[in-house]
Order: structure tokens, then sequence, then C-alpha cells
């Protein structure tokens, strides 16, 4: 699906150029595939009440700095978004983090490409403990569509609005 500017100024992006398209499929998991995993991260989502803003730090579990940015999205249809995103340093990060919102933790497994894909599987802790979701995310709506279920998924989520963070993090688990 392409993006038109009426599209994106009818969803609070005026000006396309500052926004890109994030085509995602995700898929509900029964495991990690632990033996394709080439990097981690803990992730800390803050998703601030009343906006479509998301306040993320990720820090890498074999070291390194954390990774801070805010982003902002809004969904165009179920697997696809615009973005804007904003790299943060410490010092701002901190400011931030005392909006109002609701915090979710997970920790992305990253997973070695296949096939020219390169699929992330989180873990979800706390009210969400036990939750696997796999995601990747593709240029184009062809390769979107081509992409086939991975071999440790259950079942895809992509069409499903409870499995976005925000509504996980608002709604909790599906039933």
């Amino acid at each position: 699906m392409e993006i038109d500017a009426k599209t994106a100024a009818s969803l609070g992006f005026p000006k396309l150029k500052y926004a890109w398209v994030e085509r995602e499929r995700r898929w509900l998991c029964r495991e990690i595939p632990l033996d394709r995993v080439i990097g981690a991260d803990v992730i800390v989502d803050l998703y601030v009440t009343g906006t479509r803003l998301r306040l993320r730090e990720a820090t890498p579990l074999d070291g390194g700095p954390a990774m801070c940015r805010l982003t902002r999205k809004a969904d165009v249809d179920a697997a696809t978004r615009l973005l804007t995103s904003i790299y943060l340093a410490p010092e701002e990060f901190a400011l931030l983090a005392d909006l109002p919102g609701q915090r979710l933790r997970k920790t992305r497994h990253r997973l070695a490409p296949q096939d020219g894909i390169t699929i992330s599987v989180d873990l979800f802790e706390g009210t969400l403990a036990g939750l696997i979701l796999a995601e990747a995310e593709f240029e184009t709506a062809q390769a979107l569509a081509a992409c086939a279920m991975p071999d440790f998924a259950v079942r895809e989520v992509t069409d499903d609005p409870r499995y976005t963070g925000g509504a996980l993090i608002r709604d909790g688990l599906p039933t």
C-alpha cells in the first residue's frame, strides 16, 4: 500500500517526508527458537496516556548503552503504519520518562535472517508473562504478502488489534 499525502495528513502527519512507512506482520508463538538468536535487548516501553507516543528504552543484553527514542505511530491498516522517531540522549529520556502512561517490558530476541527476512521474537513480562510474539518488517507490500508463517509460530495475529503493544498494555492478554 502506498501512502499519499492526504492519508498521512488525516492520521496527523502533515509532512509525509518526516515519516516512514512500517509494514509488519505479527505471529503468536509457542517458543523462541533459541538456536537462531543472534542478539537480544530488554525493552521497556512507556505508552504515554492520551497520545500515540511511545517512549522506548532498549538495553542490549550483551552490554552497551541503551538506545532511547520517542516514537509516534498511526495505523493505516493492520499491517501498515506511519512512524516518526527521535533518538534521545539519556538526559532527554530521563526528562520524558516521568510522563503519565503505562509501561510494557519484554525481551526482544533478534533471529538470524532466513530467506532475506529478519524476525524478532518478544517474550513479555509482568501481567503479559508467557506471551511470545514474533514480528517481521518488510520494505514492500509484496514482500509482506509473500512471507510464510515461521515454523515456531502458532497463528498470525497481524489483523488482530488485541496483539498490538498499545492494546496489550491497556487491555491485557486477549482471552
